[in-house]
């Protein structure tokens, strides 16, 4: 249904699954994050942002409070994305779901 908003709102030119232009927009993010950085993202770090691509993927928006629901409160929630990003954190957030659904 997104995907055929998208396209029929001119925002995608060819009608894709929501989640290949969620996917995408991730890769592009990343790409943009690391180029030229000494200090890319850890595996860890990027195992969770992977999660918050797949949550986006099916609820169109991520919010802090969600990092207390499956599957991120297996993963340790807020405090473990606090360990992970620390004052990035609410950036990262804002950034990626501005990017992921773009």
């Amino acid at each position: 249904m997104v995907a055929l908003v998208r396209h029929a709102a001119g925002i995608d030119g060819q009608l894709l699954p929501y989640e290949q232009t969620v996917s995408e927009n991730f890769r592009q993010w990343v790409f943009r994050k690391n180029a030229g950085q000494h200090n890319r993202y850890t595996e860890e770090q990027m195992a969770w942002l992977r999660l918050i691509r797949d949550h986006v993927t099916t609820s169109f928006h991520f919010d802090r409070d969600d990092l207390n629901f499956t599957p991120f409160d297996a993963q340790g929630g807020v405090g473990r994305m606090y360990q992970l990003f620390g004052e990035e954190t609410e950036g990262v957030i804002e950034e990626l779901n501005e990017a992921l659904a773009a």
